[in-house]
């Protein structure tokens, strides 16, 4: 929680301004017109729709196996989604500028990114895609019978999160700072689900 505030703080007086302009410029050098489709599709991954089905199938898998209370958890993914949501409104940071920016995967937030100074911290994609994918990471860890998937589950999420990153820098749709931001949001949401789902539990006598 410090490292965030301290981050919003930092991000808020523009101290990061040189930083991330050499990290855009030095990813604009790796770019690639033919990988382009196949970063499209990363995106997609963490984009508000994937994620939001996702969420949505947890809830269901938890009503279902007749864990109602552990359900709540996925208030944990809103709460984080509407947090960005708030400092994207409220927090001066242009994200890169557009004509620099290559297209990113189509998604129901084009309809909301329209104005070319829109405020880019933190990244909703890292966000998403940090809470989310931890969730169902974290869920299969502790209720998966095949015990590969339960070992698989934390690193493939690890995997996810660090590829979302990079296409994020690699399309140039956020400063590296947004991506932090973004990881760091995602990851106090996510910490604060597990609590939750660690809970102590009555057992019935």
């Amino acid at each position: 929680m410090a490292a965030w505030v301290g981050l919003t703080l930092i991000v808020g007086a523009g101290w990061l301004g040189t930083l991330d302009h050499q990290v855009l410029t030095a990813m604009s050098g790796v770019w690639s017109e033919s990988l382009h489709p196949a970063f499209q599709l990363i995106a997609e991954l963490g984009g508000v729709e994937v994620t939001s089905i996702l969420m949505l199938g947890l809830l269901i898998f938890l009503l279902r196996g007749g864990y109602g209370a552990d359900a709540w958890v996925v208030l944990a993914f809103i709460g984080a989604v509407l947090l960005g949501a708030f400092y994207k409104l409220t927090l001066y940071h242009p994200g890169p500028p557009r004509n620099i920016a290559h297209k990113d995967g189509p998604s129901l937030t084009d309809f909301l990114t329209g104005a070319p100074n829109l405020n880019s911290f933190p990244s909703g994609h890292m966000v998403r895609t940090v809470v989310a994918y931890g969730l169902i990471a974290f869920v299969i860890h502790r209720l998966a019978l095949w015990r590969l998937a339960r070992a698989l589950a934390i690193p493939i999420a690890v995997v996810l999160v660090v590829i979302q990153a990079f296409d994020r820098l690699y399309l140039d749709a956020h400063w590296e700072s947004d991506i932090i931001g973004g990881v760091l949001l995602g990851a106090i949401a996510l910490l604060s689900a597990t609590v939750w789902l660690d809970r102590p539990r009555r057992t019935d006598n």
